[in-house]
C-alpha cells in the first residue's frame, strides 16, 4: 500500500493554521502557496465558492509541480445569507462581530486535491455551524484591538482568543480553522495517501 511517507505532497497555502493541521496529522509536505490572488466570485452559493477558490489555488501550484499531490483550501463565512471574507480594517472586523454575534453563522471550506502524475482532480466542502454568543462593544474593541481578527474571514480566530466568544459549534471543528481533517484524510485514500497507517502512527511521546 501506498503511504503519505512516498508521495510528495504540496501545501499550496499560505495559512500558517492549515500548515499546523497537516502538522498535527503528521503528513510530510512542502509549502508552495502559488500566485494566485484571490476573487470573491459575484453569484455563486457559498459550497460552489468556496470549491471554487480551492480550485482556482491547487491549479496555480499544480501547474509549477510535477509528480504531485496538491492540497489547496479555502473558507467562507455565511452570515444573514450574506458571504463575508477577510476584514480590510479595525472598523471592518468590528462590523463583521457586531453582525455574528449573538447568532448562528455557517463555515464552509471547500478543498482540492490534485495528482499531477496522474492529472486526478477532487474538489470536495465542508459546513460547520457555529453559535457566537453576544458580544459587549468593550469585548469587540477588546478583541479587535488584540490584532487577531484582521487577517480571519469572519473576523475570528477559534483557535485563538476568539475561542473564548464561540459558545457551541455543530460539525467538524477543524473546518472552523480552515481545513476538515476528517474529510480530508478521507479524500486522500483516494490519491494514495494514507494518514493512519502502521507506518505512519507513531507512540505518544513523554
Amino acid at each position: 500500500m501506498e503511504t503519505h511517507l512516498l508521495r510528495r505532497i504540496i501545501l499550496a497555502s499560505a495559512s500558517p493554521r492549515r500548515k499546523e493541521l497537516l502538522e498535527q496529522i503528521g503528513l510530510k509536505f512542502e509549502v508552495d502557496p502559488g500566485d494566485y490572488e484571490e476573487h470573491i466570485y459575484q453569484g455563486m452559493e457559498p459550497h460552489q465558492l468556496a470549491r471554487n477558490l480551492s480550485l482556482r489555488k491547487a491549479n496555480a501550484s499544480a501547474a509549477k509541480h510535477k509528480h504531485a499531490v496538491i492540497i489547496a483550501a479555502d473558507t467562507v463565512i455565511i452570515s444573514d445569507n450574506r458571504i463575508m471574507g477577510k476584514p480590510h480594517s479595525e472598523d471592518d472586523a468590528r462590523k463583521m462581530l457586531e453582525t455574528i454575534s449573538g447568532k448562528f453563522h455557517s463555515v464552509v471550506t471547500g478543498f482540492t486535491i490534485i495528482d499531477t502524475s496522474a492529472n486526478k482532480t477532487i474538489t470536495r466542502s465542508v459546513e460547520t455551524t457555529v453559535y457566537v454568543r453576544k458580544l459587549s462593544r468593550p469585548e469587540i474593541d477588546a478583541y479587535v484591538k488584540s490584532k487577531e481578527p484582521l487577517d480571519k474571514a469572519g473576523a475570528y480566530g477559534i483557535q485563538g482568543l476568539g475561542a473564548v466568544i464561540i459558545e457551541r459549534i455543530e460539525g467538524d471543528y477543524f473546518n472552523v480553522v480552515g481545513l476538515p481533517l476528517c474529510a480530508l484524510s478521507e479524500a486522500l485514500k483516494e490519491f494514495g495517501v494514507h494518514v493512519l497507517t502502521t507506518t505512519s502512527v507513531q507512540s505518544p511521546s513523554t
